[in-house]
């Protein structure tokens, strides 16, 4: 009843105003702002959630405030910031087959811990981010949070311009300081080689416990979680449906799907995707941010054990103070619904990305598996 208080509010302000309003449905703002083309590189954006460091992914300066800090903005226009030090990851090579965006951020939280970044600029970069479509170099600013970070950046390049084109029919200009000085001072330096990054699985009950999924291989699981502002734009889905195309969940084992916003749920719609979940017997969700935090259809119970596309893992965050929740990418989860325990993805053939795919319905790249 709060919650449901709380949006009649924001609508009465909205519409006293004049302000625009997204309703129930329409999905997250940190994905629908960059959808509707809020957000460009070289921007300064803050929002009343800590994952607003999203909008790193697009070449911005994106980063969460409390809602005085918020609310002062709104009323004045104006925010104090420090300039905070930076701390470049950088991953070259090819990524192998399996191994994701989410587990690269695992793998830097893990390495760095929970705190390592706090107030610090976390910059990505090297050949193998260089390579990685946009809706992945998103992963890795959203969850620049989870290590503390006051924002996540990818340095935005052509393939940043394009999508953005592609999402709005606007090419945006990309400011000459989005990019580092060739000088620039780093406070640390974390270099990787993309070959040597194995899947990644963040145990219960901090995303700094990343271990390789060899660790956890057969950990059993009740429920699968796929959605969140990290792991819920189409392509994500889209890699757990081809995964379990045509098969049945395993037994005892539920599903719970949330599309990031209104526009991906409408492209599993017209695609297979929305078919495919259904006929598997997962249960697919309005656009929004689901049991993410506690709330919504898929809360967990006491003793359940849960492998989600989120970002975090603490104690009661998806439901009972007595459940466990383990991350992944989409694709861990995808090969883990159809055996009813942690499962390694390179168990399943991956061909990255096939841009002839589905282009019709505004796809940008769509991830292709097929099961071995």
């Amino acid at each position: 009843m709060k919650a449901a208080n709380n949006h009649n509010s924001v609508r009465e302000f909205a519409d006293k105003y004049g302000a625009q309003q997204y309703e129930v449905g329409d999905g997250i703002c940190h994905q629908v702002l960059i959808e509707e083309g809020f957000v460009s590189p070289g921007d300064l954006v803050i929002g009343a959630d800590s994952h607003s460091t999203t909008f790193g992914g697009v070449g911005s300066f994106g980063t969460g405030v409390g809602s005085t800090d918020l609310g002062t903005t709104l009323a004045t226009g104006e925010l104090w910031f420090r300039v905070p030090e930076t701390i470049r990851f950088e991953v070259e090579g090819e990524l192998p087959d399996g191994v994701y965006a989410k587990d690269l951020i695992l793998k830097f939280i893990g390495d760095v811990g929970f705190a390592g970044c706090t107030y610090k600029v976390a910059e990505y970069g090297g050949s193998a981010v260089e390579s990685l479509p946009v809706h992945e170099r998103l992963v890795l600013s959203n969850m620049a949070i989870e290590m503390g970070g006051k924002a996540g950046i990818v340095p935005p390049d052509e393939q940043t311009v394009e999508f953005l084109t592609a999402q709005t029919g606007t090419r945006p200009t990309v400011p000459a300081y989005t990019q580092s000085d060739d000088d620039a001072d780093y406070e640390a330096v974390y270099r990787y080689r993309a070959d040597a990054v194995s899947p990644q699985v963040a145990t219960p009950s901090n995303p700094e416990n990343a271990v390789p999924v060899e660790e956890v291989v057969g950990t059993h699981i009740d429920q699968l979680f796929v959605g969140t502002c990290t792991n819920g734009r189409y392509e994500d889905i889209r890699i757990v449906a081809d995964i379990i195309k045509d098969e049945q969940l395993a037994p005892n084992v539920r599903m719970v799907v949330v599309p990031a916003s209104r526009s991906v749920y409408k492209q599993m719609m017209e695609t297979d995707v929305l078919e495919t979940f259904v006929d598997a017997g997962a249960i697919v969700q309005s656009a929004g941010c689901g049991p993410c935090f506690g709330t919504h259809q898929g809360v967990l119970g006491d003793g359940d054990v849960c492998l989600a596309t989120a970002n975090r893992n603490f104690p009661g965050r998806e439901g009972s103070m007595d459940s466990e929740v383990y991350l992944s990418s989409p694709a861990t989860v995808g090969a883990s619904a159809l055996y009813g325990e942690i499962t390694d993805p390179r168990e399943v053939e991956l061909n990255r990305y096939d841009d002839s795919v589905l282009k019709e319905v505004g796809v940008w790249r769509t991830p292709v598996l097929t099961v071995r």
